[in-house]
């Protein structure tokens, strides 16, 4: 079997993995990261017209610069720039690299506290790592309804752009960014869309500057809307809404489905390990100060730390993870680092 001892192993290359072997790079420390798809894959499944929240110099890692064309940056300016992140730095950055397993080393090989299993596209490969950060995120793993239904072929719990949809039938559920901009996005596209939302009214989150658009859009008629309503059922051809209202259910026809119902960070490995989880809120037991675990060696970087509260921790806020990471590997002395590269490892990520 393939195994590779390395010292530093980073799960997950989104923004905050990055950041992590920025850090590490920074500070003379060997660092692989592997990611299940690609270089920070989740902002590649982003709607294509999505922009972020943040301004460019807020989302910068490393101390690159970010440049973009408007003061919110887009999809394609955050795929350009974290690309150029990692190939200014030379990370060791391995796509299609999928953890399957993890488990702790005891005894030799004395250098390795975890034994890492990957599945790649043709084969295994095994790592020996000394420390592991999880940087996974949350988006691969939607929070599904359990409705009957759920499964069929035209419900998805991803949006990528309104074309796909013209001159469809479509139910949007939700009424948070990912819904708004859906909805908004197929309408445009011809489609007649119907928002579904179990709240009485949008999110607070929602960005402040499409919240009058689809305000207006719903006042006007053109895109309908289910207040205090869930999805009970999904057919072939419809959707049945009910109100929780009144408690009377309706067939609406639906072409497509949106199930915009958010994501959630999957914790089964860090458990797995020892890595206590909070029942309550799904937060990992870890020390803010350090991201560091009670395991000995594990660390958290990003979403992953923030539990059921996805909107707690983002690019903006949790960027520096990496250093802080960094600042503790070699405080412990954990791991052994080579003489650094030039600038300040432990504040290159805060601007």
């Amino acid at each position: 079997m393939d195994v590779e001892v390395v010292e530093l192993l980073v799960i997950g290359a989104g923004p905050c993995g990055l950041a992590v072997g920025v850090a590490a790079k920074q500070a003379g420390i060997p660092c692989v990261l592997l990611d299940r798809r690609t270089i920070v894959s989740t902002v590649e499944r982003y709607p294509l017209s999505m922009t972020f929240f943040s301004t460019p110099e807020r989302i910068e890692i490393g101390g690159v610069p970010f440049i973009a064309s408007h003061e919110k940056p887009n999809r394609r300016d955050g795929l350009i720039y974290y690309r150029r992140v990692a190939e200014h730095y030379n990370l060791d950055i391995r796509p299609g690299e999928d953890v399957v397993d993890i488990e702790p080393l005891a005894g030799p090989p004395a250098q390795a506290r975890f034994r890492v299993r990957v599945q790649r596209r043709h084969d295994d490969k095994t790592y020996h790592a000394q420390s592991v950060v999880f940087a996974t995120g949350y988006y691969d793993n939607p929070n599904f309804l359990s409705i009957p239904g759920e499964e069929l072929p035209h419900v998805t719990h991803y949006f990528v752009e309104g074309h796909t949809y013209w001159h469809q039938q479509v139910i949007v559920i939700g009424a948070g960014n990912s819904s708004v901009d859906a909805a908004l996005e197929c309408w445009r596209a011809g489609a007649t869309v119907t928002l579904v939302h179990f709240g009485e009214g949008f999110d607070r989150t929602v960005k402040a500057w499409v919240l009058p658009d689809i305000i207006n859009r719903v006042k006007e008629g053109s895109i309908g809307v289910r207040w205090h309503s869930r999805l009970r059922r999904i057919t072939p051809t419809h959707v049945e809404v009910q109100s929780e209202v009144t408690g009377a259910s309706e067939m609406l026809p639906a072409d497509a489905v949106l199930a915009m119902t958010g994501y959630h960070a999957d914790t089964r490995l860090l458990q797995k390990i020892g890595v206590p989880v909070d029942p309550s809120t799904g937060v990992p037991a870890h020390d803010e100060r350090t991201m560091a675990t009670p395991v000995a060696g594990c660390y958290l970087a990003g979403v992953i730390a923030s539990g059921n509260d996805a909107n707690r921790l983002f690019i903006e806020n949790a960027r520096g993870h990496g250093d802080l990471i960094v600042r503790h590997l070699l405080q412990t002395r954990s791991v052994t680092s080579a003489p650094a590269l030039p600038g300040d490892p432990i504040s290159a990520s805060w601007r």
